[in-house]
This record gives C-alpha cells, sequence and structure tokens, in this order.
C-alpha cells in the first residue's frame, strides 16, 4: 500500500492519478499508523515551506515522517516535499525543516532573461547507478515549478541535477529516502517512470 502524507500543501490529486494510471491505489491520510504500516510513502506538496512544517507540527506529522525513514520504509518527497527533508530554507528564516538529510533551501538568483518561479521542460544531468533513475538516460526532461532550489550538503546523495541560472540539485537518493524537486506527476513518460522506479524497487 502507498500512503500519501496529507498536510493541506496542493498536489495530491495530480499524483494520485500518476499513480493509479500505474495501477496503484494509494491511500491520501495523516493517520499515524496508516502511514507507518504503508509499503512506501510519499510526501508531495506546492506552497510555502513555513506553512507547510506548521502544518506538518499541526496534525503531529513530523516525528511520523522521522519514523518512517527510521524503521526504513521507502520514502519519496516531491517539489515541497523535498525541500521539507532538510535543514532550513531562504523562503522561511528561522524555520526548521525536517532535518533527515543535510542541506539548505536557497532561492534561484536573478538571471537576464530567466523568469523565476523557474516553470518549465528542464533536461536533468543523471547521476548513473541511481534506483530512481534507473532505465532513464541522462538529458531526460521533466517539469518543474519553483522559486527555491536545494544545495545539499552532500553531494554523494544528488541523484540529478539541473541548470537554471544556477546549478539546482534536482534530485536526491539516500538508502529508503528519494526526493525530486521536479514533478514526476506532470512529467510525461518520465514522470511515470521515476515513479514506477520507487514503487517496484
Amino acid at each position: 500500500m502507498i500512503a500519501m502524507i496529507d498536510y493541506d500543501a496542493g498536489n495530491l490529486r495530480s499524483v494520485e492519478k500518476a499513480l493509479k494510471a500505474l495501477g496503484e491505489t494509494p491511500v491520501i491520510t495523516r493517520n499515524r499508523e496508516e502511514i507507518l504500516k504503508a509499503d512506501k510513502v510519499i510526501l508531495p506538496g506546492v506552497g510555502s515551506f513555513g506553512d507547510a512544517m506548521e502544518k506538518l507540527n499541526q496534525y503531529g506529522l513530523t516525528d511520523v515522517i522521522r519514523e518512517v525513514t527510521d524503521r526504513n520504509i521507502p520514502l519519496l518527497g516531491i517539489c515541497l516535499g523535498l525541500q521539507l527533508l532538510f535543514e532550513s530554507s531562504e523562503e522561511c528564516p528561522g524555520v526548521r525543516g525536517l532535518s533527515i538529510l543535510p542541506g539548505r533551501i536557497v532561492k534561484i538568483p536573478d538571471c537576464p532573461g530567466l523568469k523565476i518561479p523557474h516553470m518549465g521542460w528542464n533536461s536533468l544531468d543523471i547521476k548513473e547507478g541511481t534506483k530512481m533513475f534507473a532505465g532513464i538516460e541522462s538529458g531526460a526532461y521533466v517539469y518543474f515549478v519553483h522559486s527555491y532550489y536545494l544545495q545539499a550538503g552532500d553531494e554523494s546523495i544528488v541523484a540529478a541535477s539541473a541548470e537554471y541560472s544556477t546549478h539546482i540539485h534536482a534530485a536526491v537518493e539516500r538508502g529508503n529516502v528519494f526526493a525530486c524537486q521536479f514533478h514526476p506527476e506532470k512529467s510525461g513518460e518520465t514522470g511515470l517512470k521515476i515513479l514506477k522506479n520507487f514503487i517496484t524497487d
């Protein structure tokens, strides 16, 4: 069973639709027991880092998410869900993230001719040997919508990167924790393959 964590942070339905296209029937929940008995857990999200952390704390989900990682249940963070796994974000100074992975979230620097938020298709430089991108060639295009990006504290966890005004750590993978800044559920066949890799790993 796949549990999708519901903390009022959007894009649940589009992820649910993509998973159903792959033959899965995900459960959207914020119930601790339901989350912890899942085979796989997904933390989607769009919106503000600070608001999201407030909601996760309000619903008692911060400890549950840490418990998911401690129990070695595969966890996939999507977009804001990736950002929350790290220590802090320039978007909301003073707000502590889940700190499951080392690194911080910073604002995409202004660059002449480039719009922020970064919204649209971008190619990925994919690291060889990652589970998340098995069967996907480097240079594949995925869909982004974000104004802030990850600077991982440990380069070895970076599974894919992208260039947009700066060098963006676009996906990470460490043990049972996977995350991507882009939206696999909006990234066509490539995105479905990434979700399938996560589900079937």
